[in-house]
């Protein structure tokens, strides 16, 4: 393989998207490089002015099926595989009249766009790009003679070379290209597969691939020895990965991570009920509210746990306005993450420079479909997205009492937040905030133990009489094995209680719950959190 520049003489553009196309060409023909192309993107180089021969002259077979059969033809792949330094190749390439094809210019049919936009499904079929990925792996495989572009972002790359080696590029921008082709066509075959076993409803296909482009390079990942980035998949839902930052220092891999988290958990509150507020802290909860505006939301989930909310992650349903944004920058706050923000908002939290402000434009739906990932040592599993929203619940009475309808509203609100905290999970909330939260515990008596002192530190800063517990409802992720833990709750003043069931002790579980007047329904959910 010859470290020698390779000079473009002959380029063959496709391309769907033709962001800056024109003026790429332009520089390439200033460069003698002779054009060839095919369809709309001929006709958009013509109309600009540039000589461009049709790949059909190149074949001499002519475009047919609909724009489905033009370039897989051996004069096309003959001129983008043919070894130019091996004789035998160079033979059979003057034998059969093949031309070399020096740069191949592809981006795909838009694909992953058309599905996002909920085409019907022949229309997505019709999507599938053929002849571009079949170019762009031949052009990828033989990068030693031949540069393969599948990203507008690196027109400017390939022209700078172009300047500096006299029209050539060398062996190292051919091999990052080639690089970057393999890993477009794999993510949008991944793109292609994934759409079909969703449209199937096949959730353990023979073979599952994953995809995505990169957003950015981060720093490191969750410690400093760690190499990271970010990418961006198909799916079209609000969150971090979709959102504008409109201000702050660069996002790091924890804050991803935990911004994730917190809008997720903050998605569930409907923001044509209410507004509300989540406050994260290492992928959990340490307080969420709701209230009659941000401000109010904001206050009463801070009055949770503020020790924590310190360095925290704090996410809104709805537009963030001038008075959330003056109580959320009067702490320490890593990320504030909304759906939309008020310019008068926008300029309170620039004066907190390194604060990022992200704007997802959106919700995401917590009812919506989906997978969730995690690597393995050897391998990955894969999960439908927990979707089950408090409010579908059919809620069962197991108790002699029933809860009042203020505790129903809080027990949902509990078990609302219960989905997003780690395993095991306990949750206290009284007047639709969280009054503490115990998470990621071996034992469940702990998580109930840990939430308990948690409320207790709370009513201390606050300088309350008692802890908010006191009165409160509590809601547990999974089943109680054993009463122990749901006496702790008890004995912290908790009324009533929200849990799945399924113990082959819930009657023990049930009793104890009788036996102090404490209310208890089941869900027949479980949200474990791992």
């Amino acid at each position: 393989m010859t470290e020698q520049p390779r000079r473009i003489h002959r380029a063959l553009l496709s391309v769907s998207d033709k962001t800056g196309l024109v003026d790429f060409a332009r520089e390439l023909a200033r460069h003698g490089v002779e054009l060839v192309s095919t369809g709309g993107t001929r006709a958009a180089l013509v109309e600009a002015g540039l000589a461009v021969r049709d790949v059909a002259d190149l074949t001499g077979f002519p475009e047919m099926m609909d724009g489905r059969l033009k370039t897989l033809h051996p004069k096309v792949h003959g001129g983008l595989l043919a070894i130019r330094d091996d004789a035998a190749h160079a033979a059979a390439m003057v034998e059969h009249g093949i031309a070399p094809i020096d740069l191949l210019v592809v981006n795909l049919y838009p694909f992953e766009a058309t599905v996002a936009k909920g085409a019907d499904f022949a229309t997505c079929i019709e999507n599938i790009d053929i002849g571009g990925p079949a170019m762009v792996r031949a052009a990828a495989k033989n990068h030693a003679d031949v540069a393969v572009v599948v990203d507008a972002g690196d027109y400017a790359a390939v022209l700078a070379e172009m300047a500096a080696q006299g029209g050539a590029t060398t062996l190292a921008l051919r091999r990052r290209l080639a690089a970057k082709a393999y890993g477009r066509t794999a993510a949008y075959d991944a793109a292609i597969s994934s759409w079909f076993a969703d449209t199937l409803e096949d959730g353990a296909p023979g073979w599952q691939a994953l995809g995505g482009r990169l957003i950015e390079a981060l720093r490191y990942g969750e410690n400093p020895h760690q190499v990271a980035a970010f990418y961006r998949t198909p799916e079209v839902r609000p969150g971090v990965a979709t959102a504008r930052q409109v201000q702050g220092k660069q996002l790091s891999y924890n804050n991803i991570n935990d911004t994730d988290a917190a809008y997720e958990c903050v998605a569930e509150f409907d923001p044509k009920r209410t507004a509300a507020c989540a406050i994260i802290k290492h992928a959990n909860p340490c307080g969420v509210a709701e209230g009659e505006t941000l401000g109010e939301a904001y206050r009463k989930a801070l009055l949770c746990d503020q020790d924590s909310a310190f360095g925290g992650i704090v996410a809104l349903n709805r537009t963030l306005d001038v008075e959330a944004a003056r109580l959320i920058t009067g702490i320490f706050t890593e990320v504030i993450i909304a759906p939309d923000a008020t310019e008068e908002a926008i300029a309170i939290v620039r004066a907190k420079k390194n604060l990022r402000l992200m704007l997802a434009g959106g919700l995401p739906d917590p009812r919506g479909r989906g997978v969730t990932l995690r690597s393995v040592s050897g391998g990955f599993v894969v999960q439908s997205r927990d979707n089950i929203v408090a409010d579908d619940l059919d809620l069962k009475v197991m108790t002699k009492r029933a809860p009042t309808e203020a505790e129903l509203v809080d027990l949902r609100f509990a078990f609302r937040v219960a989905k997003h905290v780690k395993s095991n999970a306990v949750v206290y909330a009284r007047d639709r905030m969280t009054v503490g939260i115990g998470a990621g515990q071996m034992s469940r008596v702990d998580s109930a133990t840990i939430a308990v002192r948690k409320a207790e530190a709370a009513a201390r800063f606050a300088e309350l009489p008692e802890p908010l517990t006191k009165g409160s409802v509590v809601a547990s992720d999974a089943f109680y094995p054993f009463p122990d833990a749901l006496l702790v709750s008890i004995r912290a003043g908790a009324t009533a209680v929200i849990q799945p069931g399924g113990s082959i002790r819930d009657e023990e579980v049930i009793k104890a719950a009788d036996d102090h007047g404490v209310a208890m329904v089941f869900t027949g959910v479980r949200h474990f959190r791992h």
